[in-house]
C-alpha cells in the first residue's frame, strides 16, 4: 500500500504544481529552461505511475474491503465510460465536443473516477479512484483562476468530432471485450 500512496503522492503532486504552486513552477521554467522542466516533469510523473500501477496491484492480493458495491453499479459504471473515451480523444482533437466539454481531459479523469468508484470497495481503489478524481475536481475549480497551457493537439478540423465519436467507442468497445482483462485481469464482459 506505501508504493500506491508514494505512487499518488508522486503523480498528482507533479500534476498540481500549477494548481497551487504555479508561481514556483514559472519560476522553475525560467531557471531550468522549458523542455528540462518538462523533462523532470515527465520522469517524477512516469516514477509515480510505475509506482501506483504496481502498488494497486500489490494491494490488490491482500484487499481491505471497506464496502461491498451492489451489482448494479456496474452498469452505471458501464455508462459512466461511455463518454470517458471521446472526452479523453476530444482533448487532443479540436472541435464542438472539446469546446462544449471545455476541459475534456479533467472530464474523462472524472468519469473514469467515479465509475471505478462504484464498484470498487478496497481501501486501495478509494484511495486510487478516490485520488484521482479530487485531483481533476481541483484542478478543473483552479482552471478558472490560472492560465491555460498549451497541449498539443490535432490541426482544427470538421472531421474532429467524427474522429472523437468514432474512435472514443471503438475504445470503449475495446476496453470492454478485450483491454480491460488483458490489462487488468478483469474481465467486464463474460464470454
Amino acid at each position: 500500500m506505501l508504493q500506491l500512496i508514494i505512487g499518488l503522492v508522486l503523480f498528482l503532486g507533479i500534476h498540481s504544481v500549477s494548481i497551487l504552486a504555479r508561481p514556483w513552477r514559472d519560476a522553475m521554467v525560467s531557471r531550468l529552461g522549458e523542455w528540462p522542466w518538462k523533462g523532470l516533469y515527465g520522469v517524477v510523473a512516469l516514477i509515480g505511475l510505475v509506482l501506483i500501477v504496481r502498488g494497486y496491484a500489490e494491494a490488490r492480493f491482500e484487499p481491505v474491503v471497506l464496502y461491498s458495491p451492489p451489482t448494479w453499479t456496474h452498469h452505471v459504471a458501464m455508462l459512466l465510460m461511455l463518454p470517458a473515451f471521446p472526452a479523453l480523444l476530444a482533448a487532443y482533437f479540436p472541435g464542438r465536443i472539446q469546446r462544449a466539454l471545455k476541459h475534456p481531459m479533467l472530464v474523462a479523469v472524472k468519469a473514469w473516477a467515479l465509475a471505478h468508484l462504484l464498484v470498487n470497495g478496497t481501501l486501495a481503489a478509494i484511495l486510487l479512484f478516490g485520488g484521482f478524481l479530487a485531483w481533476a475536481v481541483a484542478d478543473r475549480i483552479s482552471m478558472k483562476r490560472r492560465p491555460q497551457g498549451d497541449i498539443f493537439q490535432a490541426p482544427a478540423s470538421r472531421a474532429n468530432d467524427i474522429i472523437v465519436v468514432v474512435g472514443g467507442l471503438a475504445l470503449y468497445g475495446a476496453f470492454l471485450f478485450w483491454l480491460h482483462g488483458t490489462l487488468f485481469g478483469v474481465p467486464l464482459v463474460s464470454r
